[in-house]
């Protein structure tokens, strides 16, 4: 090997091989952190509110009763804001990320570098996927949660914050985008990276409501591990 090439490929496996041990050491600290536990604030809470934790293998929802004594989330998010209007709807799902990631990749197939990266990097804004849906059935990949008035109040306040307000105090609705019929977007605070993902803003919705969760996680397997799923 000539003297040149060797100048040349020592950089590249230097940088190589800081590569690897970074992404090694992220994915080390992920799994121990994900698998510290959390406890539940108060384990003899009282149950007055089914929510649910729901997985699609790679991002996680909670999963809120559209109207309940505490709350109507129809009011503050309107069935009018999704293409069906389908008022018999009585859950709705929230999930947050990045903005570009979800209006630019609504399939895996079409992901590019560049959403990618600009997600991970802290490059990005972030935006509130929110789905009317019936009740859920627990599941592999569902947890119902009880939650007393406490702890649900808790919850909304976390949820509310997270959503960006117009003049008038509505959630400003990204309009023209959904998945399907029962679903919208809505601008959010918050920028997402591969240290704070979709996942951690769940773990942390978790936290706030006084729910068990782990210490950390950037992925969705960190959390149901907390519910033994």
């Amino acid at each position: 090997m000539s003297i040149l090439l060797r100048k040349i490929l020592k950089p590249i496996g230097y940088a190589a091989g800081t590569l690897l041990g970074v992404a090694g050491l992220y994915v080390g600290t992920a799994f121990v952190l994900s698998r510290i536990t959390v406890p539940k604030t108060q384990p003899q809470a009282s149950q007055d509110v089914l929510v649910y934790l729901h997985s699609n293998g790679v991002h996680t929802d909670i999963v809120l009763p559209v109207k309940s004594p505490q709350m109507d989330w129809s009011q503050l998010l309107p069935y009018s804001d999704i293409p069906s209007g389908d008022t018999s709807l009585s859950y709705l799902a929230f999930g947050w990320g990045d903005k570009g990631f979800y209006l630019d990749t609504p399939t895996w197939a079409e992901l590019k570098f560049s959403t990618a990266f600009v997600a991970a990097f802290w490059l990005g804004s972030s935006a509130m996927h929110t789905t009317y849906m019936p009740k859920l059935e627990s599941g592999p990949d569902t947890v119902p949660l009880y939650l007393s008035k406490d702890e649900y109040a808790r919850l909304i306040a976390y949820i509310q914050k997270s959503f960006r307000y117009d003049a008038a105090g509505r959630p400003q609705h990204i309009e023209g985008h959904s998945y399907g019929q029962n679903d919208a977007f809505y601008e959010a605070h918050g920028v997402y990276s591969f240290l704070y993902t979709c996942n951690t803003w769940t773990n942390n919705a978790l936290k706030a409501s006084g729910q068990k969760a782990c210490l950390w996680t950037p992925a969705e397997y960190g959390i149901l591990y907390q519910y033994g799923k």
